[in-house]
């Protein structure tokens, strides 16, 4: 039995293995097939890329044998040009070469006529070569030296009225670049009370609060009939500021007390220095300056508080360094060394009274103990003119600092004076005869006066200018000097129809 199992499983495999190969050698038959048509096909793709390739390889011949084509036919016109342009050439030569035998002809035959007509002029005059070419020279050098003297005063003139001309574009460039704003400071301060009840805690016990507060401040605090508000008074800007911080916080707190007033205005005077020092650091990077020493910087920020003729003084030093700045750079100059002396011009203005002299020697004190430059220094003492000025950069503070300072509404009341000095000026221009128009420019320093030419000829313009200037001289009083501009011009006008 195990034998015929043994038998019909060999069988069996046996016949499993013919199969087996078979189908083996079926799919091997297949793949073959599959492998020759791919590779048919592949033989196929390459053909047809081969020539996909080599059309437009032909393409791209055929354009260049075009383009070589149309390089020759070129190369052969210009190769034609260029000896059309020689034929012409050699003809121009040739005319050219009788030309030129023509006029040594003709400057042999004009030689032998100057010579003919130089010795009939010698024997005419009696004087020979030498003498006559003397003569002359002598006649031209006289002539050339009144040339050249008519020459320097036109050209001396031309440079006065071209460096006049650029030193206003100069200071007119700074001013429209400078916009700053009307100040109008006051030495009084109001402070806002939240009732009238207010006031009789600020008074205090047989004014005890009020006294004490006035000692720690050094303000005079006004308490009137004003409702609800306390009039804050003093020349110190910083003692007034302090006085109306340390006024504010005890209205705030409820308790106002003499003890209480005094650790109050202590708290409010330390956090004042620190607005002060922010101030002058603000100040010192808005006009693009840095290094300075620390000192000079709260010096700076004091500046804050102060004021000249209700002008800012902080402002007013923030404002000249700016037109500084914008002149330098016009004029070539370093616009830092003039943006330091602009900010730093008014220093001095930041010491107590206690130190004597004016401001700009005190100011330059200053400069000088915190080791600024000399140029810096020189500017700062020499901008009101008070000592020599040793750069050019301490007459442009001058300038700068007469720019900022004169604008209308810098200054408190100078705009109403500005707007009624020019209606006096345009008035006294208008009220001659003859006038057409007047016009005050320049903030009053330049008059314009257009007059009517059929009663007003050229002389008695000349005259007409001398006598507005003079009455101008005798009824104003004015900064400076004013120009007096008569213009007389005939427009003649007609219409083509």
């Amino acid at each position: 039995i195990r034998k015929l199992v043994v038998d019909r499983k060999l069988d069996s495999a046996r016949s499993q293995a013919v199969l087996i190969i078979e189908n083996a050698k079926k799919e091997a038959s297949t793949e073959k097939k599959q492998k020759q048509l791919e590779a048919k096909d592949e033989v196929l793709r390459s053909r047809s890329e081969l020539e996909k390739d080599s059309r437009e390889q032909r393409k791209q011949l055929r354009k260049l044998e075009n383009r070589i084509q149309q390089r020759e036919e070129n190369l052969d016109r210009k190769v034609d040009l260029l000896d059309k342009k020689e034929d012409q050439l050699s003809r121009r030569e040739r005319s050219f070469g009788d030309k030129e035998q023509e006029v040594r002809k003709k400057e042999d035959q004009l030689r032998q006529s100057f010579e003919e007509i130089n010795q009939q002029l010698q024997r005419i005059s009696g004087m020979s070569r030498q003498e006559a070419r003397d003569l002359l020279l002598n006649r031209l050098e006289e002539e050339v030296k009144k040339d050249a003297a008519s020459m320097i005063r036109r050209i001396q003139t031309e440079a006065k009225e071209r460096a006049d001309k650029e030193a206003k574009n100069v200071i007119v460039s700074a001013i429209q670049r400078c916009a700053s704003e009307y100040v109008g400071e006051v030495t009084v301060s109001t402070v806002p009370l939240p009732s009238d009840e207010m006031k009789g805690r600020i008074i205090g016990r047989e004014g005890r609060n009020i006294r004490a507060l006035e000692a720690a401040t050094g303000i005079d605090i006004i308490i009137d009939d004003t409702p609800e508000a306390v009039v804050l008074s003093g020349f110190d800007a910083v003692r007034k500021e302090i006085a109306r911080l340390a006024l504010e916080k005890l209205m705030l707190d409820g308790r106002i007390h003499p003890a209480r007033i005094e650790e109050v205005v202590n708290k409010v005077r330390k956090e004042l220095n620190t607005v002060i020092k922010e101030a002058g650091e603000q100040a010192a990077f808005d006009a693009g300056i840095h290094n300075l020493h620390p000192e000079l910087v709260r010096l700076l920020g004091r500046l804050k508080f102060r004021t000249s003729y209700g002008q800012n003084v902080l402002q007013h030093s923030i404002e000249v360094s700016q037109m500084m700045g914008t002149m330098a750079s016009e004029l070539d100059l370093d616009p830092q060394v003039s943006k330091r002396i602009g900010l730093l011009h008014d220093i001095g203005k930041a010491a107590s009274h206690e130190l004597e002299g004016p401001h700009a020697q005190i100011g330059m004190d200053f400069a000088k103990r915190f080791k600024e430059n000399p140029i810096v220094c020189n500017g700062i003492g020499a901008h009101h003119m008070e000592i020599e000025s040793k750069s050019i950069f301490a007459v442009l503070v001058q300038a700068a600092d007469g720019l900022s300072a004169a604008r209308p509404g810098a200054r408190m009341e100078t705009l109403e004076i500005y707007l009624k000095r020019l209606d006096k000026l345009e008035e006294i221009a208008s009220s001659f005869n003859g006038i057409e128009k007047a016009f005050a420019m320049q903030a009053g320093r330049d008059v314009r006066v257009i007059v009517q030419p059929n009663k007003v000829n050229d002389d008695e313009a000349m005259l007409l200018a001398r006598d507005i200037s003079k009455r101008i001289e005798s009824e104003m009083e004015y900064p400076g000097q004013v120009r007096v501009t008569v213009i007389r011009e005939t427009r003649a006008v007609e219409y083509a129809r």
